[in-house]
């Protein structure tokens, strides 16, 4: 274990922590409008409607499978009489579908950025920096799940042990020192990813519209266009005419 080890993988993770908290906070404090997607649907909205749903709802998957492969341990598992041939089958199946489903999104949306003018025109600097970089990382992630097929390695005594760790405080820093050369790419093209977070589009993803889950029902009037009153025995609204009101006597000069 070297300096180089300990500086990637000891003390790397909590400055990237450092850098998302303190940078989201800022964003918060100084541009709470620039929370947003800006997003580009009046401009196209065909490649829109595929690309989307079909890049987030996959990458809730690929989160979803982190938080197993790297929060649970192997021997919660192991009790829960789940081996580890059938967990390693059921995460390179689940896990490789939908890496494989939000890297296809997330191709769709490229080329919509890229072939419509006006998307490309609204692109910011930072997108051509996150996204691109968003897209290795889901590579890279593939290429780890499929290097698992031949490689005997296991993520969730080496690269899980590291990840969970770092809550202790006390990094465990030759677990991940250890691992192959494509998680260790993968790891740090992540860290790199949540460094950039709080000053890009990302940063949407922090404001999930959770409060409409708990918020009280609207209540919508309907507009009609003269005065009415209650149905009548038989159903049917009795209308009423608008009278037209009476003049006033004219008052003629003496």
């Amino acid at each position: 274990m070297t300096h180089v080890h300990i500086a990637l993988w000891g003390v790397l993770p909590y400055l990237v922590l450092a850098v998302l908290v303190a940078g989201t906070a800022w964003r918060y404090r100084y541009d709470r409008f620039g929370f947003t997607t800006r997003s580009s649907q009046l401009h196209e909205s065909r490649l829109l409607r595929i690309g989307g749903p079909l890049f987030h709802y996959a990458l809730f998957l690929v989160i979803g499978g982190h938080v197993m492969g790297l929060l649970v341990p192997e021997a919660l598992t192991e009790r829960l009489h789940i081996g580890e041939p059938l967990y390693h089958l059921s995460a390179l199946a689940v896990g490789g579908s939908a890496g494989l489903a939000a890297v296809a999104g997330l191709a769709i949306l490229l080329f919509r950025r890229l072939r419509v003018p006006a998307v490309r025109t609204a692109t910011s600097r930072s997108d051509r920096l996150v996204l691109p970089l968003l897209i290795t990382v889901l590579l890279a992630g593939l290429l780890a799940t499929a290097s698992s097929v031949s490689n005997p390695y296991d993520y969730r005594l080496g690269v899980s042990v590291w990840f969970r760790s770092l809550f202790a405080l006390d990094p465990d820093v030759g677990a991940m020192a250890q691992a192959p050369f494509v998680y260790q790419l993968h790891a740090l093209l992540g860290m790199a990813l949540f460094a950039l977070w709080p000053f890009s589009r990302l940063i949407h993803a922090f404001t999930a519209p959770l409060g409409y889950l708990i918020r009280p029902y609207v209540i919508y009037r309907s507009r009609r266009r003269g005065p009415y009153r209650p149905a009548t025995p038989s159903g049917t609204p009795h209308q009423v005419r608008a009278e037209t009101p009476a003049r006033p006597p004219e008052r003629h000069p003496r």
